[in-house]
């Protein structure tokens, strides 16, 4: 387990990610104090495969459709 500052944590984030990912726990601290925990996700399951959710996914007319004055004025 490594614990490094918030300074150091921004100026080596690539070799922290590469840590975290070959399964070591990194501790980001801000002076003396732990605030995160870095560490891998996991691995990822499968490759992602262009159009595997065709057919799958409906996307109704009303998507298109003009959105009410009362909700347009609520992005103004």
């Amino acid at each position: 387990m490594s614990v490094v500052t918030i300074h150091k944590a921004k100026s080596t984030l690539s070799r922290l990610i590469k840590k975290a990912s070959a399964g070591e726990e990194v501790i980001i601290a801000r002076g003396d104090k732990p605030v995160a925990r870095l560490v891998s996700v996991g691995e990822t399951k499968g490759k992602r495969q262009p159009g595997s959710l065709k057919g799958k996914l409906h996307v109704g007319p009303e998507f298109f459709a003009p959105l009410p004055p009362e909700e347009l004025a609520g992005w103004e």
